[in-house]
């Protein structure tokens, strides 16, 4: 279909017939994005279930109910029960992704069938529709526009550009290009019209719009656990497997060598309650989940818990320049008038001198009166400023007419009727060399214009020249070249940088973290953006062009000293992530339209904005940014780091303290002496374990130095080699202490109730010494003072207070098999328990020293 029309002659088009439009309905499906299939409810929680830290902890549960302690089974298993719920809202909330992309995708639209306009479910547009585009619609389908006046659509959501782009007819394409650019004929699914009118022919609906291709792409994408989630999958199932195997074999070496199966059965289990580390799955769990609440407090939304412990290793931050780095929102930060520039400041009081009033009069005038384009709102804003101009307002005036934008004159005027005066005011505004067309300029006003033009280019503004003209009542001209027009002067249009970026970006390089731009904005912007906010390296930059044409391994090897990529189309930004996760780093995306959507689920962690955000994107990121500034997600990742540190700190405590338990379980057994620890002293120990290790933990402050480290290797295990070794070494100094003791009171004839009283009052203070090592990297006693963390403070004089009812209460000292204690013997206790940490704080004094020694090298 190819008729020849114009906006005038609307009531000559006929469009496609109900039967045609119904026909193709049928052949090509509605204009939607297919949504993913489904997992059933149960699908997913099987899936939950299956998880080992999850079987872990009903096994414990099971555990707890066969030793009769139901009260701790049921708490157990409800909280099974609260993590399986948890993780099905997580689910069902990810899958939402292509329905909000789908709803988004699909508004209502004006077409055009049997000769006569009419609004349609935007679904049900088909290939060959006619449709009307007016000022605030959203485009319904992919098209070529085949007549307009003014017309800008702003295609952010798919370019990632705020700006809006010009339309032009084009009645001869039959063939969609790519979206981005001004002088377009194509409209894009999803986009917005920010002014004028137009008629275009559908050409591309559903999955064959890129709105199509991008949903397309998310389907094929597939989140990955993160490294946390493997390692302690991985340990928790080979501890379990080292713990059940420990405690059959020890109940049959009792049963052997002592002849007591019943005993057997019970130091069995006792060993098990020992070494099952059922701490880990739900410190695991609770970290992750009050780290999220903690994260929320900086204004980021957690919508996958375990994104956080990636977040804190995060090597490569890619930020998209529009709206993250920049406020996303134009406003004049330069004019030049008679000879002189002047820098605005809307938050000065001075305004502009007079000699630039006539130029800030004649851009209000040429612009609307309530303007949708971001220049116009920034023009809007400069004449709302400053009182003193408010008499170059005009609102009395009225607008006789508008001469729009076209492919021949990229400028526009608007015709004014004041009521004092009999002539009319034409007020002009565009592209600088239009105005200098329209005024008929000399070569060397051109030339030494086009100075000013490059000087304020050179600093990123965009620039519009400013025109004016008087015109005598008559019939109007057909053609603005036939106003005489005087030049008034240049405005430069900013999006400005937020303002905490600069310090954000020094952070994440003090922290190791390297900051990528990537923007679908011209390279000579994109420089200056990078050169406002300290991105390093400024200069080098690797445009979308340029990149289409290089090869996966190529590309691999020239990112590694470019960190800026101008002009990138939505693929090419998936690309980017996925060939930086090739060079093994670990990348968190930062976006807002629906063409960041795929590159937020590609990265380790996809980190969505929430103000201007799409759904779509805050569906497929991992966190969200609730108020849309970068310093958010920088404070983010202290956080991440923070949240990590502790874990570690938690699980290393873990370890080291399940060692002596573990051992004091199997080790007297070998040496057929009476049992030292049974389920109710484990129980005990459980008490001061599980908030120790899942609270106070939890709620340790950062160390001071925590962005100042680089980041972790990705690779790097929570558990690594020295973590693991200094744990063990740690849980083995408590256990030959605390053996030390047991034996040499057995064998002096002291008495086994007396021997175990002494030594799991050791046990438990030693439980509480490796809790206050762990807290710190650095000098524990002095820690202990500085530290603002009460918790530990509760958890120890609660555990004193306890150890004291069940030494001197005599129904609780019979239950736990106890003898009473005299003051020399706890005196005794106090300094086995800190002899079994003492070593420890020797060594954190001796690296320390070698370290400095290091550094003053």
């Amino acid at each position: 279909m190819a008729d020849n029309f114009g906006l005038n002659d609307v009531s000559k088009i006929k469009g496609l017939s109900e039967a045609e439009a119904a026909e193709k309905l049928a052949r090509d499906g509605y204009n939607e994005i297919p949504s993913a299939k489904k997992r059933s409810f149960w699908a997913i929680a099987w899936g939950v279930i299956r998880e080992p830290m999850l079987l872990l902890l009903i096994g414990g549960g099971i555990i707890y109910m066969i030793l009769g302690d139901v009260r701790e089974a049921l708490m157990l298993l409800a909280f099974v029960f609260v993590i399986i719920g948890i993780t099905l809202y997580q689910e069902r909330r990810t899958e939402r992704t292509l329905e909000a992309l789908r709803d988004l995708s699909s508004p209502r639209a004006m077409v055009i069938r049997d000769g006569a306009t009419k609004r349609i479910a935007g679904r049900e547009v088909v290939r060959g529709d006619i449709i009307v585009l007016s000022e605030g619609d959203r485009v319904p389908a992919d098209g070529v526009i085949l007549a307009g006046n003014n017309l800008t659509v702003e295609e952010s959501i798919l370019t990632g550009e705020s700006m809006p782009v010009r339309k032009i007819e084009d009645e001869t394409c039959y063939e969609m290009s790519r979206p981005g650019g001004d002088n377009s004929p194509c409209v894009y699914s999803g986009t917005l019209v920010v002014s004028g009118l137009g008629i275009a022919r559908i050409l591309a609906t559903g999955i064959h719009s890129e709105f199509g291709k991008i949903g397309k792409s998310l389907q094929k994408i597939e989140p990955e656990d993160t490294l946390l989630q493997k390692e302690t999958r991985t340990l928790v199932r080979n501890l379990a497997v080292i713990g059940l195997g420990l405690s059959a074999l020890v109940a049959i070496l009792y049963g052997l060598l002592i002849g007591n199966w019943l005993e057997g059965l019970l130091a069995s289990i006792t060993l098990a309650m020992a070494i099952l580390p059922e701490e880990f799955p739900v410190v695991l769990t609770i970290f992750l989940a009050l780290g999220a609440w903690r994260i929320s407090q900086s204004h980021v939304l957690t919508r996958r818990m375990p994104a956080i412990e990636t977040l804190g290793a995060t090597t490569v931050l890619c930020v998209d320049k529009t709206g993250t780095l920049t406020m996303n929102r134009m406003s004049v930060e330069k004019i030049y008038a008679a000879g002189e520039f002047f820098n605005i400041n809307l938050n000065s009081l001075a305004a502009p001198p007079e000699k630039f009033h006539s130029l800030v009069e004649f851009s209000i005038l040429a612009s609307q009166t309530n303007p949708f384009d971001p220049m116009e709102k920034a023009l809007k804003e400069l004449g709302d400023r400053y009182q003193s101009l408010t008499e170059h307002l005009h609102s009395d005036w009225g607008l006789m007419r508008e001469y729009p934008l076209s492919k021949q004159l990229l400028a526009l005027s608007r015709v004014w009727k004041s009521p004092t005066r009999e002539e009319y005011i034409i007020a002009a505004k565009g592209a600088p060399e239009a105005i200098f067309d329209l005024c008929h300029l000399s070569e060397t006003e051109i030339n030494r214009l086009s100075e000013r033009i490059d000087t304020m280019a050179a600093d990123g503004l965009r620039v519009l020249g400013v025109a004016r003209a008087h015109f005598e009542p008559a019939s109007l001209p057909g053609d603005q070249h036939e106003f005489t027009f005087n030049f008034l002067g240049l405005v430069g249009f900013a999006d400005p940088v937020r303002q905490t970026v600069p310090d954000s970006i020094k952070e994440c390089y003090q922290a190791g973290i390297r900051v990528v731009m990537i923007t679908g904005d011209y390279p000579i912007t994109a420089r200056h953006i990078a050169r406002q906010i300290g991105l390093n390296p400024s200069e080098g930059v690797i445009t979308g062009p340029e990149l289409h044409e290089l090869s996966d391994e190529e590309l691999r090897k020239r990112i590694k000293d470019v960190n800026i990529f101008a002009r990138v189309v939505p693929e090419q930004k998936l690309r980017l992530v996925d060939a930086f996760k090739a060079n093994g780093e670990i990348v968190a995306m930062t976006g807002d339209g629906v063409n960041d959507a795929p590159a937020l689920k590609s990265a380790n962690i996809g980190v969505a904005m929430g103000g201007r955000g799409t759904d779509v994107a805050r569906e497929a990121g991992a966190l969200v940014l609730l108020d849309d500034d970068f310093s958010s997600i920088v404070k983010a990742v202290g956080l991440g780091r923070r949240i990590f540190d502790n874990l570690r700190k938690a699980m290393a405590y873990i370890l080291a303290v399940h060692v002596p338990i573990a051992g004091l379980s199997l080790i007297p057994v070998i040496l057929k002496w009476p049992l030292v620890l049974m389920p109710v002293h484990v129980l005990f120990l459980e008490l001061i374990i599980d908030p120790a290790s899942s609270i106070a933990f939890e709620a340790e402050q950062q160390e001071a130095d925590i962005m100042r480290r680089p980041p972790r290797h990705p690779k790097e295990p929570i558990f690594n080699r020295r973590t693991a070794v200094k744990s063990v070494l740690q849980g083995i100094g408590v256990l030959a202490v605390t053996l030390a003791i047991y034996g040499y009171n057995i064998q002096t004839g002291r008495g086994e109730f007396e021997a175990r009283t002494l030594t799991f009052v050791t046990l438990v203070l030693a439980n509480l010494g490796l809790i206050l090592c762990n807290r710190f990297r650095k000098n524990t006693f002095i820690g202990v003072f500085t530290s603002k963390n009460v918790t530990v403070r509760w958890i120890i004089a609660a555990t004193l207070v306890f150890l004291a009812l069940v030494v001197y209460i005599p129904a609780l000292r019979d239950v736990f098999d106890f003898a009473l204690l005299h003051p020399l013997d706890w005196a005794f206790c106090f300094g086995a328990g800190l002899l079994c940490v003492l070593w420890f704080e020797l060594t954190k004094l001796f690296s320390r020293q070698k370290a400095n020694k290091l550094v003053s090298n």
